[in-house]
């Protein structure tokens, strides 16, 4: 049986986590939620980031009837059951991302974003140490201050995590370095030497993961978000970020994969062709660090498998996203089953997508996958 690991997993946090987890002194600084006239208020500091109605509830969605994002399934919170939902799903192991925490790149207080980040790791370790054959831990990292990012990078390599999240975009009135500074090194140099994959799911640091509304924007709001990755792994190409440290290791996750391709093309382009105004001057051309060093997960992007010919095999992780809507619980049988038909490709290469890759990358607690 081929051995399949998902690069997109969610569990969703304790209600409390957040609020009470924070000294009280950081919780209105942290991520919170305030009951305002009929709504809740999902609130980063003074940040508003999602109105709810109190008296609405999610809509039910998909053949199953579940409410969106499957709130109230077991998996969601508890190893025993998610194991079982992975084994129904034929998911043999994945790399396991928060739910709530996704926001908390928008918390602009740096004591409250370390704060928040290591309550959220340290409660990850405690859910997932004992299982790490079956699930890779993947902590938050927080970025206002980089002498926190670095201390807490330690701390992570330390209790044996292999990958961590930074933000997958940086807004321009962030506050953040933009993925071309030179003030992002530190950084970097600590992951290259400590062995943590930087992992940049998709929406996280957008000001406003709903930024379109009305006509087409649930289509927009999703489509948009693939984006990100193109501009931040363009920023640390163009920028040298990734050729200044070249055992940094980046994944986007759930943004696709096909992009990666025609970035690495275009950029080849521009480079060769806009050769006496580019600085920094790269060692490699743009396409061969993308290759040394990116990988993107994705659900069901074909396109993106058969243009592996410019990213390489090595690039492209498959995913299942549990337990969202866009996502291939409880059917990601059937869509590993159907993603490679009518593609001239290897049963090796086929191996390699729905699990090999992604358990060498995160470096699974499998000796099989153990670095030769």
């Amino acid at each position: 049986m081929t051995f399949v690991f998902s690069a997109d997993g969610h569990f969703v946090e304790p209600s409390d986590l957040f609020s009470e987890g924070l000294p009280p002194s950081l919780r209105t600084f942290g991520l919170h939620a305030v009951k305002q006239d009929d709504f809740i208020l999902s609130m980063a500091g003074d940040k508003v980031l999602q109105k709810t109605p109190i008296e609405r509830g999610p809509p039910r969605l998909g053949p199953d009837g579940d409410p969106f994002g499957r709130p109230d399934r077991r998996g969601n919170r508890e190893v025993e059951f998610r194991l079982q939902d992975m084994a129904l799903d034929g998911v043999d192991a994945e790399i396991v991302f928060p739910s709530l925490g996704l926001t908390a790149y928008m918390i602009e207080n740096a004591e409250a974003e370390l704060a928040t980040a290591q309550v959220y790791n340290d409660w990850l370790h405690g859910l997932l140490k004992d299982h790490t054959r079956s699930f890779v831990r993947c902590g938050i990292l927080p970025v206002r201050d980089f002498r926190n990012t670095i201390a807490e990078m330690e701390r992570l390599a330390a209790l044996g995590f292999t990958s961590a999240m930074l933000p997958s975009l940086i807004e321009r009135d962030s506050g953040i370095p933009q993925y071309t500074s030179e003030a992002w090194d530190p950084v970097f140099d600590a992951a290259q030497r400590l062995g943590i994959v930087f992992a940049l799911h998709t929406g996280t640091g957008r000001n406003d993961v709903r930024s379109f509304r009305g006509a087409g924007g649930a289509v927009m709001n999703y489509m948009i978000q693939a984006t990100d990755g193109m501009i931040t792994i363009g920023a640390m190409v163009a920028g040298g970020l990734l050729d200044r440290f070249p055992g940094a290791k980046v994944c986007v996750i759930e943004g696709g994969a096909s992009w990666l391709a025609a970035l690495a093309e275009r950029m080849d382009e521009v480079y060769d062709a806009h050769q006496s105004f580019v600085r920094p001057k790269l060692s490699l051309t743009p396409r061969e660090i993308i290759a040394r060093q990116v990988a993107c997960s994705f659900q069901t992007d074909r396109a993106g498998i058969m243009s592996r010919s410019v990213t390489g095999t090595a690039a492209l992780l498959w995913g299942a996203d549990y337990p969202h809507h866009e996502g291939t619980f409880p059917r990601s049988r059937q869509v590993i089953a159907e993603l490679f038909e009518g593609i001239d490709i290897s049963e090796v290469d086929k191996a390699a997508i729905v699990g090999g890759n992604a358990a060498r990358l995160f470096r699974l607690d499998r000796p099989e996958f153990a670095a030769g």
